[in-house]
C-alpha cells in the first residue's frame, strides 16, 4: 500500500469508510451556516502558523483534469494594498451612481470592504492559460478551470472559519485595473480579492439580509425535465 492509499480517517480517528457519525455532520452545518462573508475585521495579526494550515485546503480542492489552475498573490506592500483600496473606492462610486432613490441610500450604507482592517489580503487567479491537465475537461468547458478555483476558495473559507477567522470577498473591483497594479502575467483571470482576519462580530445570517438589501430564499428549488 503506498503513501497515497492509506485509509482514510474520521474526526476521532477511527477508520471511515461511508458517512460520518451524527455529531460530526451536525458541527460541519453549523460551520457552513457560520461561514459569513466578513467585512469588519479586528486589526490584530494573523498566526501565519494558523494561517498555512488553512491554505492547504486549496489544494484538497477538486480541479478539472488535476489541472490544480489557482493562483495567489498576497499583497503586503502599501502601495499594493492602497492601489487595491483607490480600486474598490472608485468602483463603489460608480456602482452607487447605478442606484436611486431608497435603494440608493441603502447602498451608500453598505460595508462592501474590509480593505483597510483586514491584516491578510489575497488576490486569487485563475490560470486559464495552464498546461497541467493537458485540457481534459476544459477542452469543452474551458470555464470550468475558474469553477475549479471556486471550489478551492470555497473550502479555504470554511477552514478558516473553523479556526476563529473570516473572510471577505470583495467583488467590487476594475479587474483589468487591479490586473494592471499588481502586473499579473498574461492569462490569469481575476476570481476574487479576499480580505482575511478576525471578525469583529459572528453572525449566521448574512449582513446583506440583516440590512434589508435582500432576503435569502426559504427552500432550493428544483425543475425536472
Amino acid at each position: 500500500m503506498g503513501s497515497r492509499d492509506l485509509p482514510l480517517t474520521g474526526p476521532e480517528g477511527e477508520a471511515c469508510t461511508g458517512a460520518f457519525p451524527d455529531a460530526f455532520r451536525a458541527q460541519l452545518n453549523q460551520l457552513m451556516r457560520q461561514r459569513r462573508d466578513v467585512r469588519r475585521f479586528r486589526r490584530d495579526p494573523v498566526d501565519e502558523a494558523v494561517l498555512a494550515r488553512c491554505l492547504t485546503a486549496i489544494r484538497l480542492a477538486p480541479s478539472v483534469g488535476l489541472s490544480e489552475p489557482w493562483r495567489l498573490l498576497r499583497i503586503t506592500s502599501d502601495a499594493a494594498r492602497a492601489a487595491a483600496l483607490k480600486n474598490f473606492e472608485k468602483a463603489n462610486a460608480e456602482a452607487l451612481a447605478g442606484y436611486s432613490g431608497a435603494q440608493a441610500s441603502l447602498y451608500a450604507g453598505l460595508k462592501l470592504s474590509g480593505m483597510r482592517d483586514a491584516p491578510v489580503q489575497l488576490a486569487i487567479y485563475c490560470d486559464d492559460e495552464t498546461a497541467q491537465g493537458h485540457g481534459l475537461g476544459a477542452a469543452t468547458m474551458p470555464e470550468m478551470r475558474r469553477y475549479s478555483v471556486v471550489s478551492a476558495v470555497t473550502l479555504f473559507w470554511l477552514a478558516l472559519r473553523a479556526e476563529g477567522l473570516g473572510l471577505g470577498w470583495v467583488s467590487v473591483l476594475d479587474p483589468a485595473q487591479l490586473n494592471r497594479d499588481l502586473q499579473v502575467p498574461a492569462g490569469w483571470h481575476l476570481v476574487g480579492y479576499f480580505c482575511i482576519g478576525h471578525p469583529e462580530e459572528l453572525s449566521d445570517s448574512p449582513e446583506l439580509e440583516r440590512k434589508g438589501w435582500e432576503n435569502r430564499q426559504d427552500s432550493l428549488k428544483i425543475e425536472t425535465r
